[in-house]
């Protein structure tokens, strides 16, 4: 425990006190009443937890709840759940004994809530397992699966549990989850095909109809109206407004991915689920002979795909029953009734054995990867006992009857773990005890279970014997065999006064919750659960992969009569309550304050019935009189002796007499402890807790000494090793050094002999003793020549190389210049090329030759001097289609007196056009082109020269341009008359 009661919270403690303080039934009520109204609706009789159901959300469940009960005290803080799931959790880490929490209480009371709330604080609180929290996760998504496909709407819970379910979870020595296993119990599986009014069939056929997806649904031939099936109507009430079946189903959907369910298992399992529909709409017509046909061909094909089996094989099994006589099968067929009665057999059977398949396979997810490992033997278990409550509805069945005797001997258990065994052990260890006394329902239990003359005993004898064997047969036998007992009430038995509430088919049970009335009819069939034969074999032919494990094959062989469900449930519930008996318990008894199911609403009646039949008040009779805590001599020696300088650090005598020495040093009064033979009793928690306190506070110096002798034994030994290690390392080191120091130079001196024999014989031919420095001299040119290589085309630097490599250099030097050159070409663009063309044209014709031409070398050429604007549409309709490639503004001369006049030239693909604002002067086709003339001079003068054929065709051309060289360049290309440029030197003749 840690430490015990601070200032911030002592509200738990006096909850004690004042809860142990009532005597009268009536006093502990109201007591109970006042706290429901103020929303606290937990409340301790010593260790055991009373939970009234709110009916409604209380957010006291939150994350910051859980931080406050986590490691405190049990009355350190009001009362609450997670106060009993942390002090289960501290207690099975630090006594290193399993644990278990037993939930118990009335159909609707909360039990399965407090399982999920229990859940989710060790989810939430313990440490995470070293793989993750996996584990974890599968724990708390079990819960929604099994939810869905084991718990349904009953008249008096929107979410019943239909089956008893015992979990284990395990931990590891750290106290991380690391694995899980859980037992179920006495599914209810009538209910697959028969619902009271006012009730539902299992939550998952109503999740898959309204929350599936059209495609899933369109695969399994189902649709979405619950009325269209007759396994959902027979309730009439397939709408819930407290259930959200769509949102379940996406929950029930993940869930089933996190406990490591594939797609395709995940298919199979809601094929059964909607082979289990299809089959409640199977229906039958009587032939001439009154044998039953199936009438419904529809229904009959998607069960044949949904479970993978043949269709006339189906047909028949459903139609017919087989019958081995003296080694022969026979085939008889089945009437109406009959054939009603194997197709809901067989329903139940698929749905059932579906369950107990789901339960495994969820138990495979939950186990621990770890099994085989060392610390796995160091693991313990905390049990979770979530089971259905007692039931007395207005008509009592098979069901009831198994349910109610599951409770009976929960209670059987709760009395011996609890009042009688403590009232014992009182006397045992000779404390003074003044007995409480309380009704033990062993002789109910006895009445149900005992060989030869228990009711089960007797069910299964008339079950099984010979002849025509009747439910009614069966009330007779138990009249005839415990007609005495007082707790069995039936018409025949009763008085005539009794007889008026009793009808010939049914008995009365007087259960420690009060009495109910159960009727015989379907007794013998739900028990005996049978299933025709080839029933059985069509379904072990299922090629469905779930169906197939369910349906086992070795059932056809065996021989043996399978034992009737009400003994596999008996030997299921003992074997239930040695586990229970094997682990430390904690008990959580649920309370339902109406049958409403309305907040806020307290029924005194209902609440004083379920204080009765679940023995509180004289449980709170017992812990009034008795002693909050009791432990051994040995184990209160070992846990407390460092608390006394005697008993520290061990104890020579009997650890009797240490304790006595124990509890004199630490001033306990007497009416605050008792010593018994074997145990020390401890009256009052408070006692406790300060001795906790005291422990807390020794813990700490005793840890502060032990951290502080094993720091300096720590650190003394770590100095010396690392002293011894500096010692070796640094002579390794030193050694290692003077070696590599020798080795460089020797290596170094070897060099620079080879260096000078070398240079000394540099010129001579190349020899061993000159190889090493030619070597070095032609990598040293090469080395310096990658980092003085030409920048560009027009840098002509080069490195003088040595003598050896001129030739190696020339070649290299050539290819370095036709790289940089295939660099250069492949870097200009088109434009640009367009441009080094024209100038390389321009070179070609003017350099040297025309003394203007130095003046226009760095001028680009321009693709045009005239814009589109700035020549006359006018002209440009005259052109058409040719395209102007090159226009620019030039002055023309006359021939007779020259004189000067503006005009514009434009090139086109086929001649040379002059302008004069809006009109053609004169067009000159390249063919008629002859030749250009031009003088050497700076002058921009140039005579285009035409040929004529007769006199009135215009003649040369004399023409200015300030873009001479331009100009001309682009003449002579456009008309291909590079060849026929005439430069004359000094004044050209211009006659």
């Amino acid at each position: 425990m840690e430490s015990a009661l601070t200032a911030r919270d002592r509200v738990g403690v006096q909850d004690f006190v004042l809860l142990e303080n009532f005597t009268s039934e009536a006093a502990f009520i109201e007591n109970l009443r006042r706290r429901f109204r103020e929303n606290l609706i937990y409340t301790y009789i010593g260790p055991v937890l009373v939970s009234v159901n709110p009916y409604r959300d209380l957010q006291i469940y939150s994350r910051q709840h859980m931080e406050r009960y986590r490691g405190v005290s049990f009355y350190e803080v009001p009362p609450h759940l997670f106060a009993v799931a942390d002090t289960v959790y501290r207690a099975l880490r630090t006594e290193r004994r399993d644990q278990a929490v037993m939930i118990s209480g009335e159909s609707g009371a909360g039990k399965t809530e407090a399982t999920k709330r229990l859940l989710q604080f060790y989810a939430e609180t313990c440490p995470a397992p070293e793989r993750g929290g996996a584990v974890r996760d599968r724990l708390l998504q079990s819960n929604p699966v099994l939810e869905a496909f084991g718990n349904a709407k009953t008249l008096r819970n929107d979410n019943s549990s239909r089956f008893g379910k015992y979990m284990d979870v395990q931990f590891d020595f750290k106290g991380a989850p690391v694995g899980g296993h859980i037992l179920s119990y006495l599914l209810e599986k009538s209910r697959v095909v028969h619902q009271n009014h006012g009730e539902r069939n299992f939550h998952i056929f109503y999740q898959l109809l309204e929350g599936g997806e059209e495609e899933m649904l369109r695969r399994l031939g189902l649709e979405r109206n619950p009325q269209s099936y007759l396994y959902l109507v027979k309730g009439q009430c397939a709408k819930v407004s407290s259930i959200n079946d769509k949102n379940d189903w996406k929950v029930v959907r993940k869930a089933l991915t996190v406990i490591d369910f594939t797609e395709d298992e995940v298919e199979d399992l809601l094929s059964i689920v909607a082979s289990v529909l299809h089959l409640g709409n199977i229906h039958f017509a009587a032939d001439e002979e009154s044998n039953a046909q199936v009438t419904t061909e529809n229904q009959l094909k998607y069960l044949t795909r949904l479970l993978g089996v043949e269709g006339s094989t189906l047909r028949e099994a459903l139609t017919h029953r087989k019958i081995i006589a003296k080694g022969e099968e026979l085939l008889s067929p089945l009437n109406l009734e009959q054939a009603a009665y194997a197709r809901d057999a067989l329903a139940k059977a698929v749905y059932s054995r579906t369950f107990t398949w789901l339960v495994e396979k969820i138990n495979r997810s939950l186990a621990s990867k770890d099994a085989d490992s060392p610390s796995w033997r160091s693991t313990t278990v905390l049990g979770l006992l979530d089971i259905y409550g007692f039931e007395v509805f207005q008509h009592n069945s098979f069901e009831q009857f198994c349910i109610n005797y599951c409770n009976e001997k929960l209670q059987q258990l709760f009395i011996e773990l609890t009042l009688k065994s403590e009232q014992e052990e009182y006397e045992a260890e000779g404390i003074a005890w003044e007995p409480v006394q309380y009704f033990n329902n062993k002789i109910i239990c006895d009445l149900v279970e005992e060989k030869f003359k228990g009711i089960i005993s007797i069910l299964d004898e008339e079950c099984l014997r010979p002849g025509e064997a009747t439910d009614l047969t069966f009330l007779e036998k138990l009249e005839d065999t415990v007609k005495h007992h007082p707790h069995l009430l039936t018409h025949k038995l009763a008085d005539q006064r009794t007889r008026k509430s009793l009808g010939r088919g049914e008995f009365r049970l007087l259960h420690y919750a009060g009495e109910v009335t159960y009727s015989v009819t379907g007794f013998l069939d739900k028990n005996n659960d049978l299933l025709f034969r080839n029933l059985k074999e069509t379904m072990c032919s299922s090629e469905n992969p779930i169906m197939s494990q369910c349906f086992d094959r070795s059932e056809l062989s065996d021989k043996k009569r399978p034992e009737t469900v009400a003994t596999q449930f008996k030997m299921s519930l003992l074997q239930l309550v040695e586990i229970l008996k094997s682990k430390e318990p904690a008990y959580v008894r649920c309370i339902k304050p109406n049958d409403a199911k309305q907040p806020g609403r307290f029924d005194e009646v209902l609440i004083r019935h379920q204080v009765k039949y679940l023995g509180l008040m004289e449980n709170l009779r017992v812990r009034r009189a008795g002693f909050a805590y009791r432990r051994k001599y040995e184990v209160f020696l070992q846990r407390y002796k460092s608390l006394c300088p005697e008993t520290w650090p061990s104890w020579a005598g009997r650890p009797q007499d240490g304790v006595a020495v124990l509890v004199r040093h630490l001033g306990y009064k007497p009416e605050e402890y008792k010593m018994g033979r074997t145990k020390i009793f401890i009256r009052f928690p408070k006692t406790l807790f300060a001795t906790e306190d005291a422990l807390e506070v020794r813990r700490q110096s005793l840890a502060t000494k032990i951290q502080a002798a094993w720091r300096g034994y720590h650190w003394r030994q770590k100095f010396l090793r690392v002293k011894q290690s500096a010692i070796c390392i640094q002579s390794w080191w030193r050694g290692t050094l003077g070696r590599r120091k020798a080795a460089k130079r020797k290596w170094a001196a070897q060099t620079i002999r080879r260096f000078i024999r070398g240079f000394i014989l540099r010129h001579a031919p190349r020899c061993p003793e000159n190889a090493f420095f030619l070597d070095h001299v032609r990598t040293s040119f090469l080395l310096n020549l990658r980092r003085q290589l030409p920048r560009n085309v027009l840098d002509t630097s080069w490195p003088t190389p040595p003598p050896a490599l001129r030739e190696a250099s020339e070649l290299l030097r050539e290819l370095c210049m036709k790289n940089m050159v295939w660099k250069y070409c492949r870097g200009i663009s088109p434009e640009w090329k367009q441009q080094l063309q024209q100038k390389a044209v321009a070179s070609e014709i003017f350099k040297g030759k025309k003394d203007n031409y130095p003046q226009s070398v760095p001028r680009l050429f321009i693709s045009t001097r005239l814009g589109t604007d700035e020549i006359s549409p006018k002209v440009l309709q005259a052109l058409g289609s040719e395209p102007i490639q090159y226009a620019v503004p030039v002055v023309k001369y006359d021939r007779k007196g020259y004189k000067p006049r503006s005009r514009q030239l434009l090139l086109t693909p086929n001649a040379v056009v002059i302008v004069e604002d809006a009109k053609v002067k004169q067009r000159i086709d390249y063919a008629n082109l002859t030749g250009i003339s031009v003088s050497s001079l700076s002058d921009s003068l140039f005579v285009l020269h035409v040929q004529r054929e007769d006199n009135k065709q215009k003649g040369d051309v004399v023409l200015q341009s300030d873009h001479v060289i331009e100009t001309l360049t682009k003449v002579a290309l456009s008309a291909d008359r590079v060849n026929n440029i005439n430069i004359n030197q000094g004044r050209w003749p211009h006659g």
